[in-house]
């Protein structure tokens, strides 16, 4: 009988291991798929379905999803086909835009996870929604924080879409010369998410627990190739640009000017895992605009790189360090700081080049070098900016990683004020467990300088823990005084910071709440040799409800010490005096709504003291989607100051109002308007686009900056005299040869 038992045991294990497998196999077909929606093809129709029975991940992560969802694949010499079957209780899909590139929240899509060097580091994503409107993007840093999600890479793929009546169906087609991936490996690892707003909930093939990232590379299947990958398509791109442009520099005083202008960028395929990109008088006037924000703080703040150029596997160079420890920042490439009047300009860059990828499984390499033009006026040389990174992995997902930046002056001459080289040195740790209950990395960077700095170090180290119930973690930060990173991003130098933080959730069964956590924030600043400057403390809690609504309040307390004059009102106000220091306390609020809807919002109140006096204010937005054909939103910032150094209150007022029309799948329209009275500056930014075909498109892009006047001064607000003025017409075409 014992032994009976023992068969039956090992044979429901062994049920187990077969009901949780995760496995793809992919037939090489010679047979032509059109891409239609209508899965007719002989190999759909006799595929074996192995991507099915999806996991819940909301409202909870302990069901199988209530609407099922299927994917077949296969492949041939140039494509991997995806075959995507959506189920549904009915047809009132969430579809809020046509636009490329939409977010996946608050509306039905589904998206693949594409890790083909199976390292749990890095993926290509693709989605498509019940319109067959197309995202892409790269996941890095094992998809465990939001930094590593990235939908701003653009490339080459096909899909359509049809609706039918309990379900919508999508055939993809995604060429292996998007991909990156090493030859004679025939499995990769692959996963898959959607959001189904019919039931309310969000789904995984391979399940994800709900305190991870819906993204994370740790939970993943297999996609089983039966035979090798003999090619991986087009070997070269070329995407040449044309542009033509009117710009008047009214506050400068220049005459007004018409330019033509070509240039463009290639892409070789070194390997199937290396890319070499190439790009000649690299022009980026089409990027969208900057969102400009009410910065009350003493230090810099850090905008997001949209440039195309420099995204993809800009993990390779942009994840060293902290966000605020950064040694290398790409957006110092292509603006200098005009040494006579200390104001950041633009300046041309002649061209440049990026080599990255995969060498093997277990090393990836980056190199990029860009060269800019010489600004006489501002002092400035021709300058080379070039960084090189390796790094190797280790164990499932984990990595080690070396930097190296320098930039460096071209034929600098005695006039030009510039040093002549900064360099930067580091290694980097980062540590993410299979399942990821362990997360964090650790660094050491060392600036070099022509004049030699003592105390040149950047440290940094961090580590979570992360359970079902609880999360654990623990950051500290040591920068140097004499730290120089020119190319990066450091917010201060001359420190140290500790910043533990503790959560606890909770997952009720019934009610509204889904999930709710209770936390606690800690952050304190000391200056070696003098002690604490800054002190952050702040606990509160967190609701996300089954509607999918979200609140959270939190109450802080602060300290800080002025070592300098500070106007912490940010409207060249009396400032307070240096050698003083502030403990105060405030109180904060935000809400955000059901984003499914077709009306949205979001409100965060705050109050409470604020240095010497008192603050109040609100900030969120207002949104209102004509699906799927557009959306006004309004974002806003209002801050009030009743501070007793100044002789009156005091206010600033950031309004964003913004247009979004996607007329077809290929024809876009945004207005956006920007109005801040810190910075006395309203901006129209207006861009049109028409995607002509697969990756190429025609912009229209116009911008007006007007001086709003100063809201301090009774007799001079809402002046609106224009500072400068800019019409761009460009092209781009995307061949593959």
């Amino acid at each position: 009988m014992k032994e009976f038992a023992l068969l039956l045991f090992l044979f429901g294990q062994l049920s187990v291991v077969a009901q949780n497998s995760y496995d793809i196999d992919i037939p090489k077909i010679t047979e032509t798929i059109i891409l239609d929606g209508s899965l007719d093809e002989d190999v759909w129709t006799s595929a074996t379905v192995y991507a099915r029975d999806f996991h819940q991940y909301f409202p909870t992560d302990s069901l199988i999803a209530e609407d099922n969802t299927t994917i077949r694949m296969a492949f041939d010499d140039k494509n991997l086909y995806v075959a995507i079957e959506c189920f549904t209780r009915g047809s009132n899909y969430v579809v809020p835009t046509l636009r490329r590139d939409y977010r996946a929240g608050g509306n039905d899509n589904i998206t693949l996870l594409i890790d083909p060097f199976s390292d749990g580091a890095n993926a290509f994503m693709f989605g498509t929604n019940p319109a067959g409107v197309q995202r892409e993007g790269l996941i890095s840093q094992g998809g465990t924080t939001i930094q590593g999600f990235s939908t701003s890479w653009d490339n080459k793929w096909k899909c359509e879409t049809k609706v039918y009546d309990d379900k919508y169906v999508s055939e993809m087609a995604i060429p292996f010369s998007t991909l990156r991936f090493n030859k004679g490996v025939k499995q990769w690892k692959f996963n898959s998410y959607r959001f189904d707003m019919q039931s309310n909930e969000r789904s995984t093939w391979v399940g994800i627990p709900r305190n991870q990232w819906i993204f994370n590379l740790g939970f993943m299947g297999n996609m089983n190739f039966q035979e090798e990958i003999t090619s991986s398509g087009s070997k070269v791109s070329l995407i040449p640009y044309t542009i033509s442009s009117f710009e008047e520099d009214v506050e400068a005083g220049t005459p007004s000017d018409v330019k033509f202008n070509i240039g463009g960028d290639a892409k070789i395929s070194i390997t199937s895992g290396l890319n070499l990109d190439l790009t000649a008088n690299p022009d980026f006037s089409q990027v969208e605009v900057d969102r400009q924000v009410t910065n009350l703080s003493r230090f810099e703040i850090s905008f997001p790189e949209r440039r195309q150029f420099f995204l993809e596997n800009a993990d390779l160079f942009s994840s060293f360090g902290f966000e605020n420890i950064n040694p290398f920042f790409s957006r110092r490439i292509g603006i200098v700081n005009d040494t006579t009047t200390g104001v950041n300009i633009q300046n041309a860059i002649y061209g440049g080049l990026r080599l990255s990828g995969k060498i093997n499984n277990n090393f990836r390499i980056g190199l990029l070098s860009m060269v800019t033009q010489k600004e006489n006026k501002a002092g400035q040389p021709d300058l080379n900016y070039t960084v090189a990174t390796i790094q190797r992995k280790l164990g499932a997902r984990s990595n080690i990683g070396a930097i190296f930046v320098n930039r460096q002056s071209i034929n600098a001459s005695a006039n030009d004020l510039i040093e002549r080289y900064n360099r930067v040195v580091g290694l980097d740790y980062n540590l993410a467990t299979q399942s990821n209950l362990w997360s964090g990395k650790t660094f050491v960077h060392r600036s070099i300088s022509v004049e030699s700095n003592d105390d040149a170090i950047a440290h940094g180290f961090d580590l979570t823990y992360n359970k079902r119930k609880f999360l654990a973690r623990w950051q500290h930060e040591y920068v140097g005084d004499g730290y120089d990173a020119q190319v990066g991003f450091i917010r201060r130098t001359d420190y140290y910071s500790i910043a533990p933080e503790f959560r606890y959730f909770f997952y009720p069964t019934k009610g509204i709440v889904n999930r709710s956590n209770i936390f606690f924030d800690y952050r304190q600043f000391w200056i070696p040799g003098i002690g604490k400057t800054d002190q952050n403390v702040a606990v509160g809690l967190n609701f996300e409800y089954r509607n999918n609504a979200r609140f959270n309040f939190e109450i802080s307390r602060r300290y800080i010490f002025l070592f300098d004059e500070f106007d912490p009102t940010g409207t060249d106000s009396t400032p307070l005096s240096e050698d003083t220091d502030y403990n105060f306390y405030a109180f904060m609020a935000n809400y955000r709504s059901d984003n499914s809807k077709r009306f949205s919002y979001n409100i965060r109140p705050f109050i409470g003291q604020y240095f010497n006096g008192k603050r109040y204010g609100t900030e969120g937005s207002f949104t209102y989607r004509y699906e799927p054909y557009g959306s006004i939103a309004i974002n806003y910032n209002y801050n009030l100051f009743d501070m007793p150094h100044l002789s009156e209150t005091k206010s600033t007022l950031l309004l964003g109002p913004r247009f979004d029309l996607s007329f077809t799948k290929s024809v876009f329209l945004t207005a956006f308007f920007q109005y801040n009275s810190q910075s006395q500056n309203t901006n129209i930014n207006t861009r049109f686009q028409w995607r002509f075909a697969p990756a190429s498109d025609f912009f229209l892009v116009y911008s007006d900056n007007y001086f709003s006047g100063n809201p301090s001064d009774p007799s001079d607000r809402f002046d609106f005299t224009l500072r400068n003025r800019s019409i761009v017409a460009k092209v781009t075409y995307w061949l593959n040869i």
